[in-house]
């Protein structure tokens, strides 16, 4: 065989910027295959426009990409590793913002302590007739969520026509985050006295509310959005635990005033948190 074209794993390996580990490990994966195994001595061969391959795999797996996924994009060619790459560089502009707002809470928290950053108080909330959608999601499918459900209760409140009796809101059944997902309810509270929603679509719900004591705190503008809405959150858990009080249902999220743009500096939200007093724990 005419090898002038080819590079022995050791020139491919400074070339490449794989180490022959990693060479070999990709080519028992299928990922980066040699052009040639000498059948004597086993020794692999690549050919030299190979090197712009295993470069991209050496970058693809810097990103953490896992291998299967690195074979699968390219194998899918230059339109599906660019779609992926971008795709892959929002996700990762979201972590940092992510991180960036949980290390600012927390040097607040420690420099100048919770109670500066989010005044909680607490208030009688009322019972509650309610539209109700709900669905299982993380993060990443939330605001469709909420944007589809609330769609449809309009569209079902306009038919009545409902009288509101309150500000939308949304109960979190868990942690809802870019790693769990959690049952969320969008509701929409209706006057009682009034008209009554008919022919609900699947999935949508008249739910009875009971009155119950909130633990709350607001936030506005950019504080309103996500993830810097997280610290109000954690004040409120805070403050419950310190204070001595039971969590007594979901957490709320309730819209004061909401134009429909993130961050926008006029949203202000409420994070209101159901609470009791404490029980007994069995001896």
């Amino acid at each position: 065989m005419d090898r002038r074209n080819l590079l022995p794993i050791g020139q491919f390996s400074q070339a490449s910027g794989l180490s022959v580990t990693a060479l070999r490990h990709y080519d028992a994966c299928g990922v980066l295959v040699p052009a040639f195994v000498d059948p004597a001595s086993g020794y692999r061969y690549f050919q030299r426009d190979q090197v712009r391959t295993a470069q991209s795999i050496r970058a693809l797996r810097q990103l953490d990409i896992p291998v299967e996924e690195v074979r699968r994009l390219l194998d899918g060619g230059e339109q599906e590793l660019v779609a992926a790459l971008r795709s892959h560089l929002r996700a990762a502009e979201r972590r940092l913002e992510v991180q960036r707002s949980v290390v600012h809470s927390l040097l607040s928290r420690l420099t100048e302590g919770a109670e500066m950053t989010h005044r909680v108080t607490v208030r009688q909330g009322v019972a509650e007739r309610t539209l109700v959608r709900g669905a299982t999601v993380d993060n990443s499918g939330l605001d469709a969520f909420l944007r589809g459900a609330y769609r449809e209760m309009y569209e079902v409140a306009g038919r009545g026509p409902l009288t509101f009796a309150g500000p939308a809101f949304v109960r979190f059944h868990g942690v809802c985050d870019d790693e769990n997902e959690t049952l969320v309810e969008a509701c929409l509270p209706f006057w009682v006295q009034g008209a009554q929603p008919t022919d609900l679509p699947d999935g949508m719900t008249v739910r009875e509310l009971p009155e119950t004591t909130l633990a709350c705190t607001e936030v506005e503008g950019a504080a309103a959005g996500f993830p810097q809405i997280l610290g109000a959150y954690d004040a409120v858990a805070a403050w419950i635990t310190e204070h001595g009080f039971a969590f007594a249902g979901p957490v709320r999220m309730i819209y004061r005033r909401w134009t429909g743009i993130a961050d926008d500096p006029d949203n202000r939200m409420e994070i209101a948190w159901p609470i009791d007093e404490p029980t007994e724990e069995p001896a």
